[in-house]
């Protein structure tokens, strides 16, 4: 009898942060570059780029978050207040 396969409790909850991280990275140039606005397809968010980078940017946040340290998103909020 084969043996399933155990979901694991982090990966698959991390992936669904990396590829809705990489869909808001698409849009943001979307908005930048074009006037239409389109829902990539996980195939463009992987050839431009975008899956790659979002990765870094979620599993840095979940670093920063387990140890008590500010997301990226808040430290640069926080250095724009206080440029103020």
């Amino acid at each position: 009898m084969p043996q399933l396969k155990q979901k694991g409790k982090f990966w698959p909850w991390v992936r669904a942060l990396i590829w809705e991280k990489a869909e808001e990275l698409f849009m943001q140039e979307q908005a930048r570059t074009m006037e239409c606005y389109i829902k990539p397809e996980r195939r463009e968010l992987r050839e431009g780029g975008y899956f790659y980078e979002a990765k870094l940017i979620v599993l840095r946040n979940l670093y920063r978050q387990r140890k008590g340290l500010p997301s990226l998103e808040e430290e640069e909020a926080w250095r724009a207040y206080n440029r103020q």
